[in-house]
């Protein structure tokens, strides 16, 4: 690795409904690619009908303690989650962040509200524009609601929209309220993920991509997590060399993680 203090803020296990590997595997991929730390940040889709997210939540809580014991002195692990559609069930979302003792949350939104996720989605059959303006101003509540400590994937629809049926976006038209998103995140001491997983599909860049961490950059942003967005072991830590890079071109100096919820800033060397 580039780097020598590679920490990857999202990952996922076999807790996750679309993970493959458990939390030990996963922490053995992670030294396997060079890396000094993981959050394990399964996914917690709050708005799934018919689940048990308490039961959920237990299983998540002891492998991924577990694994954080039997690597003590090799690898930082932190107990993490990806909170999905959190602003959507409040209650339910409030019940899951306050049971458990929780390093580092990622909030999410794969889809919006009584809609399925947007891998699903026929885009021929939608107005992507109107698709989006619902989207950010969604992402804007989300930071708003202020309970959670990184906003994942920004631009997680343009994984389907442009990568994968290649619907040209002009993002432009939507940096007013990304702007207030990035002023929200400032101004409540949150971050925002810079998610490497786009570099290696059809996408072909970061989420958000590197002209608007730079926007973010610019408006005083200073705390910035950085993850693979891994579902398999031996992919954890790649690609966070090239987030790091990223986030060097844009005057950052240092990256974030949570312990215990509070972020610390750790130097990008």
């Amino acid at each position: 690795m580039k780097y020598k203090n590679i920490i990857d803020m999202h990952t996922h296990s076999d807790n996750s409904f679309d993970g493959h590997h458990s939390c030990v595997l996963l922490c053995e991929g992670a030294l396997d690619n060079g890396g000094r730390g993981i959050a394990i940040t399964d996914h917690c889709d709050i708005d799934g009908k018919d689940y048990d997210f308490r039961a959920f939540a237990i299983n998540q809580y002891v492998q991924s303690y577990t694994a954080k014991k039997a690597f003590e002195g090799k690898l930082l692990v932190l107990h993490g989650l990806e909170l999905g559609q959190g602003i959507y069930e409040k209650e339910k979302a409030l019940d899951i962040i306050n049971s458990f003792n929780y390093d580092f949350i990622l909030g999410a939104i794969h889809n919006l509200e009584n809609m399925p996720d947007f891998y699903y989605l026929d885009y021929s059959k939608y107005d992507v524009n109107d698709l989006l303006k619902r989207y950010f101003e969604d992402e804007l509540k989300l930071a708003e609601w202020n309970k959670t400590d990184s906003l994942a994937h920004l631009t997680y629809p343009l994984r389907y929209i442009t990568g994968r049926d290649k619907i040209e976006v002009d993002l432009t038209k939507y940096y007013e309220i990304i702007d207030a998103i990035f002023e929200t995140l400032i101004k409540n001491d949150k971050a925002l993920e810079v998610n490497v997983s786009g570099l290696f599909g059809e996408l072909g860049c970061t989420m958000p991509d590197a002209e608007l961490v730079q926007r973010y950059h610019d408006l005083g942003g200073k705390l910035i997590t950085v993850g693979s967005d891994s579902h398999y072991y031996n992919k954890v830590c790649l690609g966070i060399d090239k987030g790091y890079d990223i986030l060097k071109k844009c005057g950052f100096k240092e990256f974030t993680i949570f312990k215990n919820r509070e972020p610390m800033q750790i130097e990008i060397r």
